[in-house]
């Protein structure tokens, strides 16, 4: 086992046109983000170039101390973040004349680079971001693994680019702080995150999943270096043969992501995803420790009771954490602070304490995202499976099925799917199933002149270079816009940044780039069949789970309670913070529609919680920025 870099962050400064890079400018930024490795950091400077590093000490700490350089000083190199097939890699490069000095996986990708060149990023199994640095061709790579596990953000102002694990390192850089971008802010309260490769600021860029940045004689090019098929030449699978296809890919990303010299646990739900998570870890004598949060006597309906019982089950020493509406409250301006940009997933809270509690006694887990989005196991990939069918009903009998709907004002999410499955152009019907509210309702929230032309389509920008995967499978093509989009910059975003925040390494064995681009090209009949969904992925789990646990109903964990939260009261906290007067929030937007969507909240005639928490979690991060 070699020394990896488990928590770390990197920075650097680029000066694209020569000159000197600032000491204390690199160890403003590196010390912005210390809590990523609080044990160690490292400095390099060669002319125009200035890296910084922070690091927190497992193992062999003089032989993975970076930034790491050659031996012949041409190439150095930054690595946050996991090589899990390095071993194989190192005695690939080993056979090849390379001699290593370390045990450190960040010592593979300099040698990497040597050998290949830009190629090292495609033979890299891993999450992580890191920076090249060229010396003799004044060339810097930096590249972000291709499911968006870990992060880069970078900014290019004048004659430098500014670069780093977090937005806070960026910002460190340089004494002008960039203007909030509305059209970013428009696209969050539309989407529930701001997606790569914009921010929250203007200027400021998170480089998106599978895609590299190099800067060579003051020219910055950035470009993806993994896709992936939806289609496959070889015959369709049958069930029998893709379930033991898949479960291969499962147990041997498990096995990859279990190399640790420390103890590996699990964050454990009550589904069956971390389920069959903690199956494959017990084949290896590992998963006895395992972490659950829920809301106990707050809310019925939570994950405790499942999480316990499938813990029982495996053997494992299981520990529950329990959140409260007190709880929930009083942490959000620190989870917020911890994402450092608006997003407004409703569990990100629920998180927050469950890796506070897990990072007491470990410092990595596993976590089982990547089913549902992989295999079809959200409520919107039923209306995108079958949105054909309604496509081709009378027009007669959709009005009527409208007019039926209509009177159940409180299921906005089903309103939203049909007037998404009626619009002729995929990606704008992606567009509007993804969507919180109609576009025009989104953009009524902003005050006059605020917003600049089309602002609303801005997310189509995004996307733009994913508009060739749109024909075939229309289920394929969907999930493909989540693993690029709202996967990497909603739901891995707040993994990291908060397991990060805590110590915790949060490491996903789901999404191994194997097994993305496996389940990308199974027909949409394996994903979602006669209504039930995540078919393959629940066939394969009943060869480990027992029949009662993979048959445990998918539960929407927090938004519940969150909406019963948000109904409570208005003398409470976040009801408040809305409807203050000098709310930061309406610098932006205009008071009135706000508190209409809090008034029919709370009313209990429509259902908006979702927009809510996201202008709750937008007021929040204005204060904190202010």
């Amino acid at each position: 086992m070699g020394e990896t870099g488990l928590m770390c962050g990197i920075t650097g400064i680029l000066r694209l046109r020569g000159g000197v890079v600032s000491p204390d400018r690199l160890t403003a930024m590196a010390r912005a983000i210390a809590h990523r490795g609080p044990d160690d950091e490292g400095f390099h400077a060669d002319g125009p170039l200035g890296f910084g590093f922070r690091r927190l000490s497992i193992m062999d700490p003089a032989g993975g101390h970076q930034p790491m350089t050659s031996a012949d000083g041409r190439l150095t190199v930054m690595v946050n973040g996991e090589i899990y097939n390095f071993p194989e890699l190192r005695s690939e490069l080993e056979g090849y004349g390379h001699v290593f000095r370390t045990r450190s996986d960040s010592e593979v990708v300099l040698h990497g680079y040597r050998e290949w060149g830009d190629g090292i990023l495609d033979r890299l199994n891993g999450m992580f971001a890191l920076a090249v640095w060229d010396s003799a061709e004044e060339r810097l790579l930096l590249a972000r693994d291709r499911a968006g596990v870990k992060f880069l953000y970078y900014r290019v102002v004048g004659d430098e680019l500014v670069f780093g694990s977090e937005l806070r390192a960026v910002l460190a850089g340089r004494p002008d702080r960039p203007a909030i971008d509305p059209v970013a802010m428009n696209l969050f309260l539309r989407y529930r995150y701001v997606p790569s490769p914009l921010t929250v600021y203007k200027g400021v860029h998170k480089l998106a999943s599978g895609t590299r940045l190099v800067v060579k004689g003051g020219k910055v090019d950035v470009r993806r270096y993994w896709d992936f098929d939806l289609s496959s030449a070889e015959p369709e699978p049958t069930p029998e043969e893709a379930a033991e296809r898949l479960l291969e890919l499962y147990a041997t990303a498990t096995r990859r992501q279990l190399m640790s010299d420390v103890p590996v646990g699990l964050l454990l739900s009550g589904g069956v995803d971390s389920a069959l998570l903690l199956a494959l870890m017990s084949e290896h004598g590992t998963g006895r420790q395992t972490y659950t949060v829920g809301y106990g006597d707050s809310y019925a309906g939570d994950e405790l009771a499942d999480a316990a019982a499938t813990a029982r089950y495996f053997g494992a020493s299981h520990t529950e954490v329990r959140l409260n509406r007190f709880a929930f409250e009083t942490v959000l301006s620190e989870v917020i602070d911890s994402l450092e940009e608006p997003i407004a997933t409703a569990s990100m809270v629920a998180l927050h304490h469950v890796c506070a509690r897990a990072g007491q006694d470990l410092k990595v887990a596993l976590i089982g995202q990547g089913p549902d989005e992989l295999l079809g196991g959200y409520q919107r990939h039923l209306g995108v499976r079958y949105g054909s069918a309604w496509r081709s009903l009378p027009a007669p009998v959709q009005s009527v099925t409208r007019s039926v709907l209509g009177r159940a004002h409180r299921a906005e999410a089903l309103h939203r799917g049909l007037f998404a499955l009626d619009d002729a152009d995929p990606m704008r019907r992606f567009q509007q199933v993804f969507s919180l509210l109609p576009g025009s309702a989104v953009d009524g929230l902003f005050a006059d002149d605020v917003l600049p032309p089309g602002a609303g389509d801005a997310i189509l920008d995004c996307w733009a270079d994913s508009a060739v995967h749109m024909g075939g499978d229309e289920l394929a093509a969907f999930q493909y816009l989540e693993v690029r989009s709202s996967l990497p910059d909603e739901l891995l975003l707040a993994a990291d940044k908060i397991g990060m925040r805590h110590s915790l390494e949060l490491r996903v064995p789901y999404l191994d780039h194997e097994i993305i681009e496996y389940a990308a090209r199974l027909p949409a009949s394996l994903k979602v069949r006669r209504g039930t969904r995540k078919w393959l992925h629940k066939r394969l789990c009943r060869q480990y789970l027992p029949p009662e646990m993979v048959r445990r109903p998918k539960r929407a964990f927090a938004d519940d309670v969150v909406d019963r939260w948000f109904r409570e009261s208005l003398s409470g906290k976040l009801g408040k913070m809305l409807l203050a007067d000098d709310a930061p929030l309406y610098s932006f937007l205009r008071p009135e529609p706000v508190r209409q969507l809090v008034t029919e909240h709370q009313s209990g005639h429509r259902d908006h919680h979702k927009i809510i928490f996201s202008l709750v979690v937008l007021e929040e991060w204005l204060r904190a920025s202010s």
